[in-house]
């Protein structure tokens, strides 16, 4: 598993050797996050990998089994009203009263977040809601329930936005709208955001940073970037006869992997792969086809998963 160092002395959250299970099985193994001030963490996994466990546990709405849970710089465990006062959450799907509208459901966050009234109004308006607040909301579309909870969500303006697979259901336009809505929280409010999604597609185009969680072990935590650089590339050369080809080349110290009609090789430099169609023109051989292969985001969360792609 690959950590990231510490970019500052105080992450906004940060577990160690996070644990949960069930009769003694675990749901979330030794789960070490790491989310600094004003990233998009992405929280990345198959259905069923730990991830919303591992967010209700930051929440306190779980005990963990063992571990150590840091928020704001703060022991989860003995300060849990204060952390809770400057982080907004939605967990699984949106809760709210169907036959109040959208105006009174956020009243009623409102009283028990003890907020003024302009924080609705604004909130509101974030989510582009403001033209629908008198409609009930048992009468939303399935978007607009989603961005009445990420309202609740947002009420007292937190420091911290926890959304547990946030476009979970949502049809493309809506997934696009609260995409971008996500993306202008921390720019425009100062709000770090840690989402939880089963979607590589989302995560890449949203997130700053990625964890990514299966059978709930963290196998890969750090920037996109990161994850891409894990990410070496083969050269692939095609010939005439690829079984000849690999002999000849074994015979100069060249040990590529024969896939159907390829020749396969870790990284070569240009000089390497000139010396090696050289090779193979002076023993009559004939190149038709010489690429670099560049694994996708998507071929790297299957490779760490173990997965097959209907995730």
């Amino acid at each position: 598993m690959e950590l990231r160092g510490l970019i500052n002395s105080s992450p906004i959250v940060q577990t160690h050797n996070l644990s949960k299970s069930y009769d003694g099985i675990h749901r979330v193994h030794q789960i070490s996050l790491i989310v600094e001030k004003g990233e998009i963490y992405g929280f990345l996994g198959p259905n069923g990998a730990g991830k919303t466990t591992t967010l209700k546990m930051l929440l306190g709405l779980i005990k963990p089994t063992e571990g150590t849970i840091k928020i704001f710089g703060k022991d989860l465990e003995n300060s849990r009203a204060s952390i809770l006062n400057q982080t907004g959450s939605l967990i699984e799907s949106p809760s709210y009263y169907g036959h109040l509208t959208g105006l009174e459901n956020m009243r009623v966050m409102q009283r028990l977040r003890n907020v003024p009234n302009k924080n609705i109004d604004e909130v509101l308006k974030i989510v582009r809601l403001e033209n629908q607040k008198h409609k009930q909301a048992s009468q939303y579309s399935l978007g607009m329930k989603q961005r009445l909870g990420i309202a609740m969500a947002l009420l007292a303006f937190p420091s911290l936005l926890i959304l547990d697979e946030p476009t979970n259901g949502l049809d493309p336009a809506g997934i696009g709208e609260i995409r971008e809505l996500i993306k202008s929280l921390p720019g425009q409010y100062g709000i770090t955001i840690l989402l939880s999604s089963h979607l590589l597609s989302e995560i890449e185009q949203i997130a700053t940073s990625v964890g990514i969680i299966s059978e709930g072990k963290l196998l890969f935590q750090g920037t996109m970037e990161d994850l891409r650089k894990n990410n070496k590339a083969t050269i692939h050369i095609q010939t005439n006869d690829n079984a000849k080809a690999k002999k000849v080349l074994h015979a100069h110290d060249y040990k590529p992997e024969l896939q159907e009609k390829r020749l396969i090789f870790e990284y070569l430099d240009d000089g390497e792969v000139s010396r090696i169609n050289r090779i193979l023109v002076e023993n009559n051989l004939s190149v038709s086809r010489i690429q670099e292969h560049q694994k996708s985001l998507e071929d790297i969360f299957l490779d760490l998963t173990g997965k097959e792609r209907s995730l």
